[in-house]
Parts: structure tokens; sequence; C-alpha cells
């Protein structure tokens, strides 16, 4: 497999946990958004979208991580990301939703950039606008969280799941624009207890080999 990724992009952050939480072995190919690699004709022939992820993977290319994860847990069943029981799976992936759909989306580097280039937007405004996404994600995710009488040590049950392949990565992105996650103890917690696991610590964005770019 190989995988095409930036070690900041919280899309590919996600990407590398599943797979290292699936046991599989991939390839880097570091695209670095900040010379704009993403944006070359070379990339757009391998992403008509030019983002990062792009998964490489039996003559296929594969793009959109939610895509890819699913794909994943289809071709590869052991150590499963999702549930068995069908609700429990709904539950599952609508704790992966609210980061996919409704913090990610609003905070990723294009529409950062639109903001600071298009309507002048300094770090104070940027880390402003991240911050009031994550924290309205962050207070339904820890209302959740805290309503689930039946959760283990994870988002769900007592080994990580999609929510927890998701959640971790923005956790990361909340710290760089200046969160404070302190208030969302559950979110705290299962974040400090995924770091124990080597799948999450091999994912970091700071140990990706072009990290030291």
């Amino acid at each position: 497999m190989k995988l095409y990724t930036f070690f900041r992009s919280g899309t590919s952050h996600r990407l590398r946990i599943a797979l290292n939480l699936k046991g599989l072995d991939y390839e880097q190919v570091a695209v670095d958004l900040r010379r704009e690699e993403h944006l070359d004709e070379a990339f757009k022939a391998t992403n008509p979208q030019q983002f990062v992820p792009v998964l490489e993977s039996e003559s296929r290319l594969m793009t959109q991580s939610p895509a890819i994860i699913e794909w994943l847990e289809e071709r590869y069943p052991n150590h499963p990301l999702l549930p068995a029981d069908t609700a429990d799976r709904a539950q599952v992936r609508a704790l992966a939703a609210i980061v996919g759909c409704d913090i990610h989306p609003v905070n990723n580097r294009r529409i950062l950039e639109a903001l600071r280039h298009r309507f002048g937007a300094d770090d104070a405004a940027v880390n402003d606008w991240c911050g009031t996404w994550i924290s309205a994600g962050f207070d339904a995710i820890e209302a959740l969280l805290a309503a689930d009488t039946r959760r283990g040590d994870y988002c769900f049950g007592n080994s990580p799941t999609l929510a927890d392949v998701y959640l971790v990565p923005q956790v990361e992105s909340a710290r760089r624009f200046k969160v404070d996650i302190a208030r969302w103890r559950r979110v705290q917690t299962i974040d400090a207890r995924c770091g124990e696991l080597d799948a999450f610590r091999r994912a970091v964005p700071s140990v990706q080999p072009d990290a030291a770019r």
C-alpha cells in the first residue's frame, strides 16, 4: 500500500491510525501542503480534488478518508473499527461524523486560507474561527459520551473504534489552534488513553517522516 499524506493533515492522521489499528504496512508519499505540492498537475492526476490522503492499493487509487476507512473495514475485517450491532454502529458513526462532517470541513486548510487571503483574517481570528466549531462539536461529543451508560474505556466499548480514529486527530488540531480541551473531561481522557497505544503513537503528526522537512 502507498499512502499519499501530509503529516499535519487531520484526515491523513485518521487514516494512519486506521491502517495501524488494522496492522497494515504502508509506504508514505509526502505531499507538502505548505509548498502547495497538492496543487501540482502531477498530483492532480492522482486526485482531481487535490486533497490528501490518497491510498493506492490493489492497483487502485482511493480518495476521501471516510470511504477509504470503510473500504479498509470491509477488506480487512480483523481488528474491527465498528461494533457488531447495527444500532451500536450507528452510534459510533454519529460520533465520528460530528468530527468528519461538522468540525473538520470548516476548519481545513482551504477554508483557513480563504479566511486569511480573501477576508484578511489574522492568526487570532483564524484560531477563534476554529475554536468556535471545535467547541460546538466537542460539547456535543462530551454530552453524548456522558449519556452513554455502557461506555467503556474509549468512545464506545473497551477497544478503539471509528469514533476514536476521528476524535484523536481533532484533539491534536484543537491544541494547534490554541483550544483548551480541559473542559471536556471525557474527550481528554479518551485522547490520553488512545495515546498509550502504539497504533496511535505511530500516527502522531510530529513523528512522521515529512514533519522534519
